[in-house]
């Protein structure tokens, strides 16, 4: 009895476990049907990275159309100031000790005005002597002049012969031309008295001296004073061969001295026609009015006015260089970034002028250009164009 129960019980405990593997076959039976389904269905949509997923997924940019505008053409140059027409003044008669000087660098002057005093007492007596001689001739000469008058008056009662009417006119005339030469000597002596002192030789802004009193000075003393003429001033620049061409005669600039915030309205007044063969550079000449912050010798910066066109402007931060140039990167109706190379124009605090490369109408990435690289996908951001000049 025992070991039928026995073997009833065993019989019975297979049975259970059987039915549990059944179960878990069937659970995992309806896992894989359940998994196999939602892979079906995930199949069918679209991928993560396809259109959608990738427009979700591109960086943002910004993004400018620059359109064209009035753009200013400016040429950068520095260079020294001088005086536009420096005249040296020197010793122009015989010379002599220094007096007095009259005049003091940063002083304005006359034409004709005496700038120093030479000592002329020698010269004084010369003068005098001259006078008497002149006085001397003319005595002389009215002394003739009588006697010939009444020789005339006799030579009609034949007192006089005409003969002697003849050698009185020559004693008259002679004595007449002695006081002729004696003027001119004394003209002569005050002309060269007058030369003696130190005159500005037209009126301007005196510069420099280099004569004190007590210094004897003569024709090889050199230079004592430079002026310049009327005050007007000038910038000397060298500019680059390409430069010059587009700066006429007449063209206008704005000069600020180092050290100053004055703009100094100036114009071009003269372009070197010889270009340096080893610097490829030529002179520009500026010619600017006096002003006290003006002075030769200093340093100034130029900006000059090249001509004005239409023209793209674009912010300094779209443009890039590189090997190839200077390029830009453009977005295209698909939103794929392209490279576009550029030609640069003028660059001023408005922005970058754009010569040639972009018509206006183009999508011109305004930052982080230099993470894209060409063929990128991106999402552009407008943004509005750069302010006129």
């Amino acid at each position: 009895m025992d070991q039928l129960s026995g073997a009833g019980y065993g019989y019975g405990g297979d049975t259970g476990v059987r039915r549990r593997r059944i179960f878990i076959g069937a659970i995992i039976l309806l896992a894989l049907v359940v998994a196999a389904a939602w892979w079906a269905f995930s199949a069918s949509k679209p991928a993560p990275g396809a259109e959608g997923g990738a427009a979700a997924d591109a960086p943002s940019v910004t993004v400018m159309v620059p359109g064209r505008q009035e753009v200013t053409q400016m040429i950068s140059a520095n260079g020294t100031i001088a005086a536009r027409r420096e005249m040296p003044v020197g010793v122009v008669g015989e010379g002599g000790q220094v007096l007095r000087v009259l005049v003091e660098p940063g002083q304005w002057v006359a034409a004709g005005q005496v700038m120093a005093v030479i000592d002329r007492a020698v010269q004084v007596q010369q003068s005098a002597s001259q006078v008497a001689q002149v006085r001397v001739a003319q005595a002389d000469a009215n002394l003739a002049q009588a006697e010939l008058d009444r020789a005339r008056a006799l030579v009609e009662r034949g007192f006089v012969s005409k003969a002697d009417i003849d050698r009185k006119t020559a004693a008259r005339d002679a004595a007449a031309a002695r006081v002729r030469v004696a003027q001119a000597q004394l003209g002569e002596t005050r002309a060269r008295n007058n030369r003696l002192d130190i005159r500005a030789p037209a009126a301007g802004l005196v510069l420099t001296r280099q004569v004190e009193p007590g210094q004897v000075v003569g024709a090889g003393s050199g230079v004592l004073f430079r002026m310049a003429r009327g005050g007007e001033m000038e910038l000397m620049a060298q500019l680059a061969e390409a430069d010059l061409k587009s700066l006429p005669v007449g063209t206008s600039a704005t000069v600020t001295p180092v050290g100053s915030d004055l703009n100094i309205a100036g114009q071009v007044w003269q372009v070197s026609p010889v270009i340096d063969p080893k610097s490829r550079q030529g002179m520009v000449r500026i010619a600017i009015p006096y002003s006290t912050a003006v002075r030769p010798g200093g340093f100034a910066d130029a900006k000059l006015v090249a001509g004005r066109g239409q023209s793209p402007l674009l912010p300094e931060s779209a443009v890039l260089s590189g090997a190839e140039g200077n390029y830009v990167y453009v977005v295209g109706k698909d939103n794929v970034v392209q490279r576009q190379k550029v030609t640069i124009g003028s660059v001023n605090d408005s922005g970058v002028a754009i010569a040639a490369g972009l018509n206006g109408t183009e999508r011109v990435v305004v930052l982080a250009g230099s993470f894209l690289n060409p063929g990128d996908k991106v999402k552009p951001v407008l943004q509005k164009a750069a302010a006129r000049q």
